[in-house]
């Protein structure tokens, strides 16, 4: 621990597990507080309570705009400020344009796009009062497309071209927020078993991943915790609205 942000107030989607629990983690071992927002209240809770008193858990629904709203609203009352948002709550649908549903489709972007704007919208009367560093979780999948990732390409895609337009907008307003995007590769987390759930060929899908990859592994969530660290903390002031790609050279 070396307290590169302590003193920071940070809020967390998806912080219950997987790559956003890594963020929390390391977070609170530099030095900040931490909201875990996720819409799985007993693992949020579970993880606040061993974290002690440098994290607490709020329920959170990304895609309803009102828990957004509560969320922000319940920072301001115990700590007056936030000066880190991580949007990395998402999902993953697999299939190709003639495979997936238009519900699974809109789903999709309802989660892992509308649910970041959401984020990057009701951050804004809390955070300018102390100015802040926005860090959206995109993926590699936004610069290099999938035939069977449609849906999860269009809304990471959107993610990625929508925080340069919220990084101006923060510039312009002169209100000291930084927003930048985050590019990792496939990370292995328990997400990931979710994700070969869906396909008909798990063990395949997976070397294809590792193939796919020329630094020959896939990556750790404790990898993508320090890059988010380095936009967290002041060292990154001068950074915003660019793309930090994490990706083993996937995207190359």
């Amino acid at each position: 621990m070396t307290g590169r942000i302590a003193g920071k107030v940070a809020l967390v989607t998806g912080g219950a597990s997987g790559l956003g629990e890594a963020i929390v983690r390391r977070f609170v071992e530099e030095g900040a507080k931490v909201l875990i927002a996720d819409i799985d209240a007993a693992a949020g809770a579970a993880l606040a309570g061993e974290l002690g008193d440098a994290a607490d858990f709020a329920k959170l629904d990304v895609t309803q705009e009102q828990n957004w709203i509560d969320a922000f609203a319940r920072l301001d009352v115990t700590h007056g400020q936030v000066g880190i948002l991580v949007n990395c709550a998402g999902i993953t649908t697999i299939g190709s344009v003639e495979d997936v549903t238009l519900d699974a489709f809109r789903h999709e972007l309802d989660v892992d796009l509308a649910g970041v704007f959401l984020g990057c919208k009701h951050v804004v009367p809390l955070m300018k009062r102390t100015g802040g560093s926005v860090i959206n979780i995109a993926s590699m999948a936004s610069i290099r497309a999938s035939d069977y990732l449609v849906a999860y390409n269009a809304a990471k895609a959107g993610v990625t071209h929508m925080t340069k337009s919220i990084a101006l907008h923060y510039a312009h307003k002169g209100y000291g927020m930084r927003c930048n995007s985050v590019h990792p590769g496939v990370i292995r987390t328990p997400i990931l078993d979710k994700v070969l759930a869906q396909s008909d060929d798990p063990d395949a899908l997976f070397a294809q991943w590792v193939k796919g990859h020329p630094i020959g592994r896939l990556g750790r969530a404790d990898e993508v915790a320090s890059l988010c660290l380095y936009l967290a903390s002041d060292e990154s002031a001068f950074a915003t609205g660019a793309e930090f790609v994490l990706d083993g050279g996937s995207s190359l």
